[in-house]
């Protein structure tokens, strides 16, 4: 591995390509996980009391967009388990959206149901980027599995999700989670095919984040090769994790990893991007099929995102369905 003298530009070596992964946390030893649905789901209770008054908005600012945890993940070579890309039927749930170039992104208004989620890992504080998603408990948020869980590894505490954030500003409030879910993929191999994540979040004055600031429907096993707009807070240098950064642009395999199975779009965002959603079409309104998980070099023009299968489909369903 070759690191350069700040997290935010790290680059990791992998089948001879430098790769920058957009957001993650340090390392520590695993913590206990139930495998619910067979095994295929590695869920986490956490303690949501006293969270959001952790998160004073110097930290927020502060929170640095890490890359370790998911570099442990390409470190490893990381064998994907899957020797063919996951195939099922396209499955839409639908939801219903809030309040809502450059060549390689365009700078964005706050949407209501895109934000950033900040988190604790091995003593360190993190950030990431999320967005409420559809659910059966009104309280699910989606995001990268490495801002979650190390991969394999320890699940991370201190979690809360911040809509519409604004340069430390949490206008919807601060949402602590309750509940992390993640695939057993990644939760015990780092297995970057599956580094996706959700975290069920606790009511803020006895509301429903779903029912305050919106819900994006979710779709899973559909066509690859669609054209995407993806959202993100990216903090690290040209960016200041300030406001929110999108980029738009058909997705294609990656050539350098294919054993990820994952589809890359055109995008320069950096660190603290990572969970970020990616919309099918060209706006925050469509069905989500992604997130944003990792690029290669330090000012990479493609930002990668995981297939969004039936293995994920399964983490989603657990979360969703959490009280």
């Amino acid at each position: 591995m070759t690191k350069s003298k700040t997290l935010a530009s790290s680059l990791l070596s992998l089948t001879a390509a430098a790769v920058l992964a957009v957001c993650a946390a340090g390392g520590a030893t695993a913590s206990p996980a139930s495998t619910p649905d067979g095994g295929q789901v590695a869920s986490q209770p956490v303690d949501s009391a006293n969270v959001a008054s952790y998160w004073t908005a110097d930290r927020m600012r502060t929170a640095v967009p890490g890359d370790v945890l998911a570099s442990k993940a390409l470190q490893r070579g990381n064998a994907s388990s899957a020797a063919a890309v996951e195939k099922g039927s396209s499955t839409r749930i639908a939801g219903k959206a809030g309040k809502g170039k450059t060549p390689l992104h365009a700078d964005e208004n706050p949407v209501s149901h895109i934000g950033k989620v900040f988190f604790t890992m091995a003593g360190g504080n993190y950030v990431c980027s999320g967005n409420s998603v559809v659910s059966n408990n009104k309280n699910t948020v989606s995001t990268a599995g490495h801002c979650l869980n190390e991969g394999p590894g320890a699940f991370a505490t201190n979690f809360i999700f911040v809509p519409a954030y604004v340069d430390g500003a949490a206008p919807y409030g601060k949402w602590a989670a309750k509940g992390l879910y993640t695939p057993t993929q990644w939760s015990s191999a780092g297995d970057m095919q599956y580094d996706t994540g959700f975290a069920v979040v606790s009511q803020l004055d006895g509301q429903n984040l779903a029912d305050v600031v919106g819900a994006s429907g979710v779709q899973f096993n559909a066509a690859r090769g669609l054209a995407y707009k993806s959202y993100g807070y990216p903090a690290a240098a040209p960016f200041d994790g300030a406001s929110l950064v999108s980029c738009t642009g058909p997705a294609s395999n990656d050539p350098y990893s294919p054993q990820f199975q994952t589809q890359g779009i055109p995008c320069d965002m950096t660190g603290g991007s990572s969970g970020g959603p990616w919309f099918i079409g060209t706006g925050s309104s469509g069905y989500q099929n992604s997130v944003n998980s990792y690029g290669y070099g330090s000012r990479s023009e493609v930002m990668y995102g995981p297939y969004w299968g039936s293995v994920i489909q399964q983490a989603y369903s657990s979360a969703s369905s959490a009280n």
